[in-house]
């Protein structure tokens, strides 16, 4: 029988996979809205809410939120599964860091679509 270590932060190359993954798309997202952005005639409330009108660039900025804080849940998960010791005190810091991150994407989706 093979005994699973199922404390610290031993998720290997999946989670090293994911988090690359979402830095490269927020880096392309990034650059391509920067050029998108930069591209607008001018810069006023008209312009901006047409580049978000329509719903790919929604859809993929909704993507980007999601990205960042997968991202963010893999590396202070990882911090806390490293450095916080007492079991108790890390579950709540869990609880409480999922919380948040649900909350941001929700709070996220409700200024995109304006829920």
């Amino acid at each position: 029988m093979v005994k699973r270590i199922i404390v610290g932060a031993h998720y290997g190359l999946r989670d090293w996979i994911a988090q690359r993954a979402t830095a490269v798309f927020m880096v392309v997202f990034t650059i391509l809205f920067a050029a998108a952005a930069l591209g607008l005639p001018e810069m006023t409330y008209e312009t901006w809410s047409g580049l978000f009108g329509g719903g790919l660039v929604r859809f993929f900025t909704f993507l980007f939120f999601l990205a960042l804080f997968y991202h963010a849940w893999i590396g202070v998960r990882d911090i806390y599964m490293d450095y916080v010791k007492p079991v108790g005190v890390r579950l709540f810091l869990h609880v409480v860091t999922i919380f948040l991150l649900v909350g941001y994407a929700g709070w996220a989706a409700q200024i995109l679509w304006r829920l």
